[in-house]
């Protein structure tokens, strides 16, 4: 843990009253004046900090700014968000997430940026990226599996929004598989998981998430206005970003320690209960063919499972679900 991160820690678990430059300098091992440049740097960031002689230091307010600073005070999370590196504006979370990951990064790292100039969805899908007004997130994950298990997680981190989303908001959103986020008929949040792999074990997984939360809906494009909604446009009301990433963080770590002790089955009931459309007609994609049919849920690997006209159930890897 970095000098700073301890720093935060420390002052988070004296928020109601000061502590003193020396109690700091010792449990940090550095001297009294790194300490005043410390918080001089939280300031930097937009943080009220109260300095009173022979009492100490407090923090009296809390930037609404994103900054690797933000997102670790108060964080309470073991691994996940530990390092994180925030970024004004990039081309993709994910290109700087690729490669920390190659470059030896620690599971947990995160990458936040205010601006994708271009960033993706599934299906190399533009994702609108506007500075400021969204989540646009991702994460190192190292979780020694095999490369066939790795969709679950994204299965999984869609569970983790959509619980984050609602509550923090209180709105009950919906999964359409297998990676949506659905308030109301329209999207608000989606995930990207791309990984490293040999043939029997995942190197790495760079799970990026991307959420709109700000966005008046004259600020996305014309074509998503039928589409794509955003938590301010549900609610009527702005929302603060960091808090927002707290929860998925923390809420992420225990579904994700959760998954990879005992597995997918509890993941699959948490999706299905969520399940956008679920036991309704949807329309079918598939390369070469279009159809209808019953959404009644996953299998037991996580692939989506429907039912067919004559009653058959097919289960599907790859599919687009129209309705």
């Amino acid at each position: 843990m970095t000098t700073r991160n301890k720093l935060i820690e420390i002052l988070s678990k004296n928020r109601d009253g000061h502590i003193s430059g020396q109690e700091l300098s010792l449990q940090l091992d550095i001297s009294r004046t790194a300490v005043w440049k410390h918080m001089k740097e939280l300031e930097k960031d937009g943080y009220g900090i109260e300095a009173v002689p022979r009492k100490g230091y407090r923090i009296t307010d809390f930037p609404d700014k994103l900054s690797a600073n933000t997102v670790q005070w108060g964080l309470k999370t073991n691994k996940i968000g530990r390092r994180v590196i925030h970024k004004k504006e990039v081309l993709s979370t994910q290109i700087i997430g690729h490669q920390l990951a190659a470059e030896g990064a620690p599971e947990g790292t995160v990458v936040i940026a205010d601006e994708q100039t271009a960033g993706k969805g599934r299906m190399n899908r533009k994702w609108h990226s506007a500075k400021g007004e969204g989540i646009w997130m991702s994460i190192v994950l190292r979780p020694g599996i095999m490369p066939h298990i790795a969709p679950q997680i994204t299965l999984m981190t869609a569970t983790v929004l959509a619980n984050a989303i609602q509550e923090v908001t209180g709105l009950n959103p919906q999964i359409k598989w297998p990676n949506d986020i659905m308030i109301n008929g329209r999207k608000t949040a989606g995930i990207l998981t791309e990984m490293q792999a040999e043939q029997d074990q995942v190197q790495y997984i760079v799970l990026g998430i991307g959420m709109n939360v700000n966005q008046l809906e004259t600020a996305m494009p014309a074509e998503l206005h039928k589409k794509a909604t955003s938590l301010r446009q549900e609610t009527g009301q702005l929302w603060n970003l960091n808090t927002l990433i707290q929860t998925i963080l923390s809420n992420f770590e225990s579904a994700y320690d959760h998954f990879l002790q005992y597995g997918f089955s509890d993941t699959k009931q948490k999706w299905e209960s969520l399940a956008y459309k679920m036991g309704e007609i949807v329309t079918i994609n598939t390369p070469g063919r279009q159809w209808k049919a019953e959404l009644v849920g996953l299998a037991a690997n996580g692939a989506v499972q429907v039912r067919t006209a004559d009653n058959k159930v097919e289960t599907l890897y790859s599919a687009e679900i129209q309705w």
